[in-house]
């Protein structure tokens, strides 16, 4: 390999290794929440806004990152996040109280949000479309090893009363991979002055975009926990969020139809192809069934299983492990073939019955059993991480692949919200049906639930009947699931399959050489000494 060909990885690999931290941030925090809000003296409300914030300032912030990134170049806003990132993240490690606590994470989700959507727009800037296949596999092994780690990092931490060195431990990985972009990535980009950079933003659409969905989302998150469904503090919002939401829209249609140079902050162009809307359904349901299986089956091993926060982040293994190869061979298979729907079947139908088996987990499931029952929807969203974003680009314009890859990011985000918040609103309702007139005195709350549940000997009679009135709803959530994928399914058999092997257009290439004159190589040059 040439010297050249190592920059190319280089750059790579510190861009990929920027989401091992963010995946970390998303997954360790859950099982350490009791600890930290002991530590710091809060209430349950304010442990629910921990990681919330996150999740809210992460999505609705990504296409702005976007729009920042073409005006300033990929370079420099990807390292302007990972600062973010990381004053968010000393803010929350050195934090004694709530308020500095949910400042840190909301600054961490503004910061990861660029991380994710950049990292994505950064590979289309990198490589032609074929050849993304491969970089996307990757990308998705480093989550897959956030995400199967995390729990068990941050159940151990959290056990050991050192929960802090939740949010320390990221703070190497951003300096690993601030330095590695500062030295080994360059990008062409079109000289403008800074009044034609600021001429790129839509501001009107940016400000009725973070305000119309910042609007839908708090009370997608609080609705059923915080405040009730049919409570005016639910309802008000989530009203006015779908109208901002349609008046954006609008808006963003209007700029369309007229055909004038304006800027817009989501092409129209993208949302005028049939593959791609149902790609953007597609990625809305893949964030719900994978944070309903992220949030509940852990809430199933603690509480039907009785496991510790440490075992039950291992038990998620089966899940998270499976998917890294599955995207790996879709990688591998895609970029060798220029065949993507063959994917999104086998993932959707994977999904689909992994979720339906998963109604056979009980009280008296066995570890064998448990691990195969929980692989099988790990290998169907491991198939659909790459192909869902890899049908996308190839449904619209390759000048607007960028952004349509971030949309998957956005929708995706969308969906980890809605299935939280679905599933919480079913196991709610469920466990309050399944727990009446069968036990005295039953607790009003989940928390105060478990808290009789470890009061009790495993094989009291109180402690089964509890147990099975959970499995019992736990089991409604994997029905809806599988029926959200058995529709997803039905739809990507609508999905037109387009040429892989489209011409390579981007404002931003990355460049071979430092040198020798303002012509970038081609991707294909690239591409055959890499």
């Amino acid at each position: 390999m040439q010297p050249l060909g190592r920059r190319f990885w280089l750059a790579f690999w510190a861009i990929a290794v920027s989401n091992l931290a963010a995946s970390f941030d998303a997954t360790m925090l859950s099982v350490a929440l009791p600890t930290i809000s002991s530590d710091l003296g809060g209430s349950s409300t304010e442990a629910f806004w921990a990681g919330t914030s996150y999740l809210l300032a992460s999505t609705v912030l990504m296409l702005i990152w976007g729009i920042l990134s073409d005006a300033f170049g990929r370079r420099m806003i990807i390292l302007a996040a990972l600062l973010v990132f990381a004053l968010g993240t000393i803010l929350c490690g050195v934090a004694h109280s709530w308020t500095m606590m949910l400042a840190g994470r909301t600054i961490q989700g503004i910061g990861g949000g660029g991380i994710v959507s950049l990292t994505t727009m950064l590979v289309t800037d990198m490589a032609p479309l074929r050849e993304r296949a491969r970089l996307y596999a990757l990308i998705a092994c480093i989550w897959t090893v956030g995400t199967a780690t995390g729990p068990i990092i941050g159940g151990s931490l959290s056990k050991a009363n050192t929960w802090r060195w939740i949010f320390w431990i990221n703070l190497p990985i951003i300096t690993i991979s601030f330095v590695g972009i500062a030295f080994f990535l360059r990008l062409s980009q079109k000289s403008r002055s800074l009044s034609e950079k600021l001429r790129l933003f839509d501001y009107p659409g940016s400000l009725l975009f973070i305000a119309s969905t910042t609007t839908f989302l708090i009370p997608v998150t609080w609705g059923g926990t915080q405040y009730p469904w049919s409570g005016w503090q639910t309802l008000v919002p989530l009203i006015l969020g779908v109208l901002g939401v349609i008046l954006f829209s609008m808006y963003e249609f209007r700029i369309y139809s007229t055909k004038l140079p304006q800027a817009r902050l989501i092409p129209s162009s993208i949302f005028a192809n049939r593959s791609a809307c149902i790609g953007y359904v597609s990625s809305t349901v893949h964030g719900m069934v994978v944070y309903s299986l992220l949030y509940y089956m852990a809430e199933y091993f603690q509480t039907v299983k009785m496991y510790s926060p440490v075992i039950a982040g291992v038990a998620s293994l089966p899940q998270s492990l499976t998917a890294a190869p599955c995207a790996v061979v879709v990688g591998i298979i895609v970029a060798g073939t220029g065949k993507y729907r063959w994917a999104l079947w086998a993932g959707w139908s994977l999904v689909c019955l992994g979720c339906g088996l998963l109604v056979l987990l009980d009280t008296h499931t066995a570890v064998v059993e448990w691990i195969f029952l929980g692989a099988v929807s790990g290998l169907g969203l491991g198939l659909l991480f790459p192909s869902i974003n890899l049908s996308i680009q190839a449904s619209v314009p390759q000048q607007e692949a960028g952004i349509a890859a971030t949309l998957v990011l956005f929708f995706r985000s969308l969906g980890q919200a809605l299935g939280v918040a679905i599933g919480g609103t079913i196991f709610d309702n469920q466990l309050r049906i399944n727990l009446e007139n069968r036990i005295e005195n039953a607790p009003s709350s989940i928390m105060e639930l478990i808290d009789r549940l470890h009061q009790l000997p495993p094989d009291d009679p109180i402690s089964l009947k509890i147990r099975n009135a959970l499995s019992r709803s736990f089991h409604v959530i994997w029905i809806v699931m599988c029926a959200f994928a058995g529709l997803s399914l039905l739809l990507s058999f609508l999905m037109k399959e387009y040429d892989m092997n489209q011409e390579h257009q981007s404002d931003q290439v990355f460049l071979l050489k430092d040198m020798g004159g303002p012509r970038p190589e081609t991707p294909a040059e690239q591409l055959s000494r890499v």
